[in-house]
């Protein structure tokens, strides 16, 4: 009986990768990833160079590729289809040999793995190696600590509503927002009605070759790459903003209604 292993790749320099994952990824001989159809992947394209001469590949294709919100039927019957079918295949692979499963960021960070973890549960052994988290690389990418002092960091799925950004956006002091994507104009707006958007950045691909650092005011409105993450620094400590968020609360309940 061998073991599914997650390997969590880091934000995407291979160097930041830790020796364990390496190590598990140089010596696989089955390895999987996700990957775009007609893609290498960026999972794949992050250890080209590292797999064992004689490994064997499976690219698993996702049905669909864009984020949208999760209360789409359709999108989500899709996804859980492919991850019902990969889980069962991977199953499968696993009595008989270990099987790597590649992971951009760590797995347990909005990682697809998630999805396969949860149907893989009693059925064959499963480990999970941490990895760097692609915010990580991205909040270092611009040269400044995201979080200061008692700053309050909020990390946010830009599939949400306009509404819930907003809310939530009002709440911290310091933003990591992903799944940006087609989802950028709304996160736009939103950081413009908390009065954050001329502190934003918008960090497209961080720690890898091709990386860009820009501020979000200065990127073209149609400009909404899927491999990318929206920051804003923290401001550390600021009493006068833990009143606010304090008199806020008090005034309203999380859900928005009075109390």
């Amino acid at each position: 009986m061998g073991t599914i292993i997650c390997v969590g790749l880091g934000p995407g320099d291979p160097d930041l990768m830790s020796r364990k994952a390496a190590r598990l990824i140089e010596g696989g001989q089955h390895v999987a990833y996700f990957r775009k159809a007609g893609q290498l992947g960026q999972a794949r394209r992050i250890v080209e160079g590292m797999l064992h001469p004689d490994v064997t590949e499976y690219p698993m294709e996702y049905p669909v590729t864009t984020e949208i919100a999760f209360a789409c039927v359709d999108y989500n019957d899709l996804l859980a289809s492919f991850y019902d079918d990969w889980a069962d295949r991977l199953c499968q692979m696993a009595q008989k040999h270990d099987v790597i499963v590649l992971c951009e960021g760590d797995p347990f960070l909005y990682g697809s793995f998630i999805h396969l973890h949860a149907r893989l549960q009693g059925r064959c052994p499963v480990e999970v190696v941490p990895g760097i988290p692609g915010m990580t690389g991205c909040w270092h990418a611009t040269g400044q600590p995201i979080t200061c002092g008692d700053d309050v960091l909020a990390v946010l799925p830009g599939t949400l509503s306009e509404t819930a950004l907003v809310h939530h956006m009002r709440q911290a002091d310091a933003l990591v927002i992903m799944k940006t994507g087609r989802n950028l104009p709304k996160i736009r707006r939103a950081l413009a009605q908390t009065g954050l958007l001329e502190r934003a950045w918008l960090i497209e691909r961080g720690t890898m070759p091709n990386q860009r650092v820009i501020r979000l005011e200065e990127a073209a409105e149609q400009d909404c790459p899927y491999f990318a993450i929206v920051l804003v620094h923290g401001n550390g400590r600021r009493p006068e903003r833990r009143q606010q968020v304090e008199a806020m609360a008090g005034a309203t309940d999380i859900d928005g209604t009075q109390p």
